[in-house]
């Protein structure tokens, strides 16, 4: 790839990554302690993300254990969990909290399933207005002079090529994360 096509690049991998994170808060029926990653707890008079407050453990496949430093947040960490779209419903016991995942059905998997594929397009539709800006950007250069037609030619050749190594990278991420889906 050239230095031209080397921003948008960026911008394409930062995307696959941001896909990463998206991925990981969806639960899959295996504790998994990502899936608190968009969980906020009201501690202190502001809202703290739920890692920020304690250690989060999985002793088991289907459970994950929160143990705040402060036993005073355990009520305002069960209420966050509550609130969230984890759909699972903690337990206190007044030093930890539990969380017991669920086997999923084959309903909720398919329905999990498709979840992640549109996710996984909304990614590449941004991957692609990746390239459509740069293509944009060359485009006027080559009106204004400042590139040749054969410069323009080789990015809009570089930028397809940088796109279809995105795209397949966020298919592969998907088809990954929709595998893990529906082994459980």
């Amino acid at each position: 790839m050239s230095n031209h096509t080397k921003p948008y690049e960026e911008k394409m991998k930062k995307s696959a990554e941001s896909l990463d994170l998206e991925l990981n808060t969806i639960r899959v029926g295996r504790a998994n302690p990502h899936v608190l990653d968009k969980v906020t707890v009201s501690a202190y008079g502001a809202d703290t993300p739920l890692n920020q407050i304690g250690n989060i453990s999985v002793p088991d496949p289907r459970m994950l254990v929160i143990q705040p430093w402060d036993s005073s947040l355990l009520k305002s960490i069960e209420k966050a969990i509550q609130a969230s779209e984890l759909g699972i419903n903690p337990t206190n016991d007044g030093k930890v909290i539990r969380l017991v995942f669920p086997e999923l059905t084959e309903e909720r998997r398919k329905q999990l399933s498709k979840d992640v594929k549109k996710k996984g397009e909304e990614f590449k539709i941004a991957i692609r207005n990746i390239r459509r800006d740069g293509m944009d950007a060359y485009k006027k250069k080559q009106k204004k002079s400042e590139i040749t037609e054969d410069e323009l030619k080789q990015f809009e050749e570089d930028m397809q090529k940088l796109t279809d190594k995105w795209v397949a990278e966020v298919e592969k991420r998907l088809d990954a994360k929709s595998k893990e889906i529906m082994s459980i």
